[in-house]
């Protein structure tokens, strides 16, 4: 079997990138892309299937990164974040690009790579106190793939998200509330030391009289008290 070459990254210039964007684009995928609440305005119509290969073929590469970045284009945002070398996603250059965020599918990319990285933690209160529906959403994003991705942290660090969560759970806008039940589902499905005060705050939120609130504890009660979660974490019904 031939081995594959490695990535080499010198022949990509942004020209060529938008290019072949622009090739594997199509209005199809750009229609289905807006359905899911996406901003298309800028956007050729490429699905993360073609993106995630080609940022493979690209290879890491922090100038290439910012240039696809500040062109503006949807695609070529999602490639800047898969491309950008883990150890040059600094805080600066992560809240500028946060800050110029419009769409749910860059922040929560971006926040999946930077939960990889130790001491991201330290944005995620900032993010949570900003009005700005993305940036607020990337708080609770974070907090979500943190819980995944970051196996050396304490339960200690996601117990302090919860009252965090508490008190982003009354806003309504679509992208956050959606955002804070995943944290919440994350956090209780992180450890069996975390479900229980995780479900417990989804059960008060379930029985508050604001609707999104509401709908915020239910969503994150109905998977954290399912079977299949208790039995992953080994936790009996009482």
């Amino acid at each position: 079997m031939s081995r594959r070459p490695k990535p080499s990254g010198e022949d990509w210039s942004l020209d060529r990138v938008l290019d072949t964007l622009t090739a594997l684009g199509s209005e199809k995928n750009r229609a289905g892309m807006a359905r899911f609440g996406i901003d298309t305005s800028r956007a050729f119509g490429v699905p993360m299937a073609e993106l995630r290969p080609l940022a493979r073929r690209i290879g890491k590469q922090e100038s290439l990164a910012d240039e696809l970045w500040a062109s503006g284009y949807h695609e070529a945002r999602l490639l800047a974040i898969l491309i950008i070398p883990p150890v040059n996603l600094t805080d600066a250059r992560a809240l500028h690009w946060l800050s110029e965020i419009r769409s749910w599918d860059h922040s929560d990319q971006l926040t999946n790579v930077l939960a990889r990285r130790e001491g991201s933690d330290a944005l995620i209160a900032p993010l949570a106190a900003n009005e700005k529906e993305f940036l607020r959403r990337a708080a609770f994003a974070l907090i979500a793939w943190r819980a995944v991705h970051a196996k050396k942290s304490p339960d200690t660090e996601f117990l302090s998200y919860l009252p965090l969560i508490r008190t982003a759970a009354s806003d309504p806008r679509n992208f956050v509330w959606k955002a804070v039940h995943w944290a919440l589902r994350q956090i209780g499905k992180r450890s069996s030391s975390l479900h229980g005060p995780a479900l417990k705050l989804a059960e008060e939120l379930f029985e508050d009289q604001n609707k999104t609130v509401k709908r915020v504890g239910r969503e994150a009660f109905r998977e954290l008290n399912s079977d299949k979660v208790r039995q992953r974490l080994s936790i009996s019904k009482d």
